[in-house]
């Protein structure tokens, strides 16, 4: 029997709609800066579709479109400055950033109660002991879905592929604390197979096209495909063979169309909780 398909389109729908009731009902408008440097034509994508997003849900944004050869001081200087905003509850730099950028710094840099991705450490530590204000947007768009499926994980063996700070790790942890069993694999494990067939929910975030094969889930698995890629074809995909996968789980994500709009909802939900802790 054929998966159930995961649309995550209809829940970022339903979640946009909620969001924007509850935007209505405060008492000041949340605001999100979204900083991009340079022209990558991906992150230009993406930063359109959160200010899209954003407009739908009746919060206000800013773009800062910084050239290539912007350099770090400038940034730094621009995050100093919507850190002291009160109009502004959200900052978000787009990465990747050019190569004369340090990363981490840049990050380290955003006030951790503006911190929407959460990619901070103070952020990443909170979720670390189950006190978090903000939670990572991809992982946090899984658990709605399985939320939304009724898929508990509590009990379950989760096997998550891919050691990402973005994804996988904050995914582990996430899974951990609604009370699942959890085993990261990541390059270097040995015989993957053998382990993604153990997965009574199983979430693929390597970005390696036809990473995930029919053999190697276990019957009536949930499978998440959280990667992004393209085949030889230039045609979305996942890190799962969809099609042959999908007659032996019981749930799976599609791609496009089943965590990615998930992603940006929850950048949303964070913008929305940042601007209530600011008493809005």
């Amino acid at each position: 029997m054929a998966a159930t398909i995961i649309d995550g389109k209809a829940l970022a729908a339903k979640c946009k709609a909620r969001i924007k009731d509850e935007v209505e009902h405060l008492s000041k408008r949340p605001g999100l800066a979204v900083i991009i440097v340079g022209d990558n034509p991906a992150s230009r994508i993406y930063v359109n579709h959160k200010k899209k997003d954003c407009a739908e849900c009746g919060i206000y944004s800013e773009e800062y479109a910084l050239p290539e050869c912007a350099r770090q001081e400038e940034l730094l200087e621009l995050i100093g400055l919507l850190n002291g905003r009160e109009d502004i509850d959200g900052i978000l730099v787009q990465l990747p950033l050019p190569a004369q950028f340090d990363e981490k710094a840049v990050l380290n840099a955003i006030d951790p109660g503006k911190d929407v991705d959460c990619f901070h450490p103070y952020n990443v530590g909170q979720l670390m002991i189950g006190e978090h204000t903000f939670l990572p947007c991809t992982p946090a768009g899984v658990m709605a879905m399985l939320d939304e499926y009724h898929i508990d994980p509590a009990g379950k063996h989760a096997v998550v592929v891919g050691r990402s700070n973005i994804v996988g790790k904050p995914q582990a942890m996430l899974l951990l604390q609604r009370h699942a069993t959890v085993t990261i694999c990541h390059s270097r494990t040995p015989d993957l197979g053998a382990i993604t067939r153990q997965a009574d929910i199983l979430v693929a975030a390597v970005g390696k096209t036809g990473l995930i094969t029919a053999d190697m889930v276990k019957e009536g698995a949930a499978v998440i495909d959280v990667a992004m890629n393209r085949n030889a074809e230039g045609k979305l995909c996942g890190d799962v063979d969809f099609e042959a996968v999908k007659e032996k789980a019981s749930f799976i994500t599609p791609v496009p169309g089943g965590v990615g709009p998930m992603t940006r909802v929850m950048l949303l939900e964070n913008t929305l909780t940042a601007a209530r802790v600011h008493g809005k």
